[in-house]
């Protein structure tokens, strides 16, 4: 029998509460060979990253392994001192957290950052610090590396933050690399290329890999085998075809039912039961007169920063009353600067946007928030986490619209459009007394959809709104979002990296590329047919899994 390089024996972890002991891990068993990859595959709240942080000692002072243990290379580390421990983080067992641009120190240079690993471990000369830190940025692919080392994680795109933890997690060669969500947020295109760098430095080096993921298409295509957990125990593990082509256990079946698949449509994800916790959605009716113009009309936009190089480049597209369109592109492609200057947050340098037959582009965007046409143009903002106040309930969140645009005070006016709200975006009663930390992922998000709907608007521009989710709360988000398109006549935009994702939801798609537009049309048409070389890029970047049949490690 081949030796394990990590064997995880019912490991349990418990964590101490104002309201007692919690458990988090329930006796989690799993192993990996030396050059193996494993996905740990699950939601939010599963245990994925317990079991990760346990397995390098890195709980708080909260949490505290109380049963199993941890064997590394044959070596029990359950319990191994901090000497000990230093010495194995880093230079055998390292870690890609999560969110890179939080893990990375502010106030520290990249170069500064990667010194401080290779010091930690004895792996650094001085007189040539510089040059190792530059032979690691080259090794993560990063374009012009001399002028990263001095910046600045807040200057750098996500995949740059994450290109350079990687580069961290590496300076020492370690054997066992353990990345934790690597590319959440990131678009299809540096996912991708994230994820092939990951591969190639595994091979290069022999290093084994576990790949922690809520994506089952991104565990499909670059894992040898998975574990699947739901409440903190390992329901199911086996090699990755097989599991996806056969899942046994129902959590398995619910999971891969949810994830999106190349022929996938909006009503067959999320089996009843997995929106158990929505409140139906109540229909507000809406005019809309006969002959009506678009919703919303881009015309030759155009919006730069200062430099040579503008973030939007002579757009112009259209959204018809009650239609959604996607818009899709990588970082840096104008998405995020597009939403902005139709939600008036910015000005346009040149062009005009009109909505429902009226210019709105020429009212400054520093007086259109005493415009009439402010409630009528709403946004959901991409991480709930940042953009709901955590000192404010969902209630007082979802009322802070009403308050400010129409005026509402508290009283059984605002009470029962607050509710309404609510129920629309089926966010159940219970929850409005709570504060965002008390809700989970699905549950903030609808509470920001809730906040959106409140004024009644007739656009709603959704910035990611399904970028963190699980792959069962995002098929229920989407499934809200295309109830309340259709029974109350709200318009979308919704701006995605997403692409299965905008497929099923938006009727008409336009791509952008360094601030213009590649490609646009029809969405089933523009997937299946695409005319730009840069659309069958994204297209072909898109990781997928196809439980029907075996050819499933493969893009589309």
């Amino acid at each position: 029998m081949t030796a394990q390089l990590l064997q995880v024996e019912n490991l349990q972890v418990a964590f101490s509460t104002r309201h007692g002991t919690v458990t988090a891990l329930h006796g989690i068993d799993i192993a990996l060979a030396a050059g193996e990859t494993l996905g740990v595959v699950g939601e939010s709240g599963s245990g994925k990253s317990v079991t990760s942080l346990a397995v390098m000692r890195l709980l708080d002072r909260a949490g505290k392994i109380t049963g199993g243990r941890v064997l590394f290379e044959g070596r029990d580390i359950t319990h191994a001192g901090h000497a000990d421990l230093r010495r194995l983080r880093g230079s055998a067992l390292s870690m890609i957290f999560q969110n890179p641009r939080a893990a990375l120190n502010p106030i520290r240079t990249v170069e500064q950052q990667i010194v401080d690993v290779l010091a930690a471990h004895g792996r650094l000369s001085r007189a040539n610090a510089r040059a190792q830190a530059l032979d690691l940025l080259r090794a993560v692919l990063i374009r012009d590396p001399e002028a990263r080392l001095g910046a600045y994680p807040h200057e750098l795109s996500g995949g740059m933050c994450q290109r350079v933890m990687i580069a961290m997690a590496i300076a020492c060669e370690p054997v066992l690399l353990i990345a934790d969500e690597p590319t959440t947020g990131l678009d299809v295109t540096t996912q991708q290329t994230v994820m092939e760098l990951l591969a190639r430095i595994k091979a290069e080096r022999g290093m084994a890999m576990i790949l922690i993921t809520h994506d089952l298409g991104l565990a499909a295509r670059w894992c040898d085998r998975i574990a699947v957990m739901e409440s903190g125990r390992v329901v199911e593990q086996g090699e990755t075809v097989a599991l996806f082509e056969a899942p046994a256990h129902p959590y398995t079946r619910r999971l891969v039912a949810a994830s999106p698949t190349r022929r996938s449509t909006l009503a067959d994800l999320a089996p009843p039961g997995l929106a158990r916790d929505a409140a139906p959605v109540v229909t507000v009716p809406r005019e809309h007169g006969p002959g009506t113009p678009p919703l919303l009309e881009l015309v030759n936009v155009v919006k730069s920063f200062g430099g040579p190089t503008r973030a939007v480049d002579d757009v112009s597209f259209k959204i018809p009353q009650g239609g959604a369109l996607g818009l899709v592109g990588e970082s840096g492609s104008g998405k995020s600067t597009l939403s902005r200057l139709i939600c008036r947050l910015i000005d346009p340098d040149d062009g005009d946007i009109v909505f429902d037959g009226e210019s709105i582009a020429r009212v400054p965007a520093r007086e259109f928030h005493q415009s009439p046409r402010r409630r009528d143009i709403q946004i959901v903002f991409q991480d709930p986490n940042d953009s709901l106040n955590p000192r404010h309930t969902a209630f007082d969140s979802i009322a802070y619209p009403l308050r400010r645009l129409e005026g509402l005070r508290d009283g059984a006016a605002l009470q029962t459009r607050v509710r309404e709200a609510a129920a629309r975006a089926g966010l159940p009663m219970d929850l409005l007394q709570r504060f965002p930390h008390q809700l989970s992922g699905g549950q903030k998000a609808r509470v920001g959809i809730a906040r959106a709907v409140a004024p009644r608007p007739r656009l709603l521009v959704l910035d990611e709104p399904t970028a963190a989710l699980d792959v069962s709360v995002q098929a229920v988000i989407l499934q809200l979002l295309d109830r309340l398109r259709r029974e109350d006549g709200i318009g979308l935009l919704f701006v995605s990296h997403d692409l299965n994702v905008v497929r099923m939801l938006c009727d008409d798609l336009v791509v952008l590329q360094a601030g213009r537009v590649v490609e646009a049309g029809r969405s089933q048409q523009v997937f299946q047919r695409p005319q730009a070389d840069y659309t069958r890029t994204l297209l072909e970047a898109v990781p997928y899994f196809d439980p029907q049949r075996t050819e499933l490690l493969k893009t589309a």
